[in-house]
């Protein structure tokens, strides 16, 4: 996902701009510091108070020119009008999140608001047209016969969560004046890996496969994750 993300950025924007970017649900800082260390300037949105104290954690051991450019803040992502102006931003981040979210518009069509024109709006969510991909492939044969008529499923944490369907976020995505750019899939081979299984010796490769899966029909359609990219009008 970083790699298709950073596909997007170089693509719209001048090599070496400084972007202004709001990483919206954060987690643990993965990516906001994977983009402040890249010299842009980076504000964290996370509720989550235990995640806050990690990312934290984890920034303070930067350099301090890495730090000077992250700021973190606790919140929640639906409150970004508290927090900021409209067009504050050039790339909003909310990955991972959506699927927590039991009614997404009014959360997209504020994160839109935050962009400049010309910004990227970047969306990492579960992909509701395969949620019978990963029970029919572990042999949960009721599982997945349930999974073609619903958006609901129960993640790996044990919560019952939703996914989204890629025309259903489409059509949102143009409503909220950033339209759909550009999309992947994530996650199309290695989603049923065990969670903290040791990584294989020709990783490498592995993420080559799953790029070039990510991008390519048939395989990215059913891809566990989706990555859209929308452009603000």
């Amino acid at each position: 996902m970083a790699r298709q993300l950073d596909e997007q950025i170089v693509g719209r924007f001048p090599v070496g701009r400084r972007l202004r970017v709001l990483d919206v649900g954060m987690g643990q800082g993965t990516q906001a510091l994977r983009l402040a260390r890249a010299g842009h300037q980076v504000t964290g949105l996370e509720q989550d108070a235990t995640m806050v104290a990690v990312a934290r954690e984890s920034l303070a051991g930067e350099p301090e020119g890495i730090r000077e450019r992250v700021r973190i803040i606790e919140g929640d992502g639906r409150d970004t009008g508290v927090h900021f102006l409209p067009g504050s931003f050039d790339v909003v981040l909310c990955h991972g999140v959506l699927m927590y979210v039991e009614e997404p518009d009014p959360l997209l069509a504020g994160l839109a608001r935050m962009l400049a024109p010309g910004g990227l709006l970047s969306l990492l969510v579960r992909n509701g047209d395969a949620l019978a991909v990963r029970p029919g492939l572990s042999g949960d044969w009721s599982g997945a016969l349930a999974a073609f008529d619903t958006v609901s499923y129960r993640n790996r944490l044990g919560l019952d969560v939703r996914a989204d369907r890629l025309k259903d976020l489409t059509s949102t995505l143009a409503g909220i004046g950033a339209p759909l750019h550009a999309w992947y899939g994530v996650r199309v081979f290695t989603d049923t890996a065990a969670d903290g299984a040791e990584a294989p010796a020709d990783v490498e490769t592995l993420l080559a496969v799953e790029e070039k899966a990510g991008r390519t029909d048939p395989y990215r359609g059913v891809a566990a994750l989706l990555h859209l990219c929308g452009v603000r009008g």
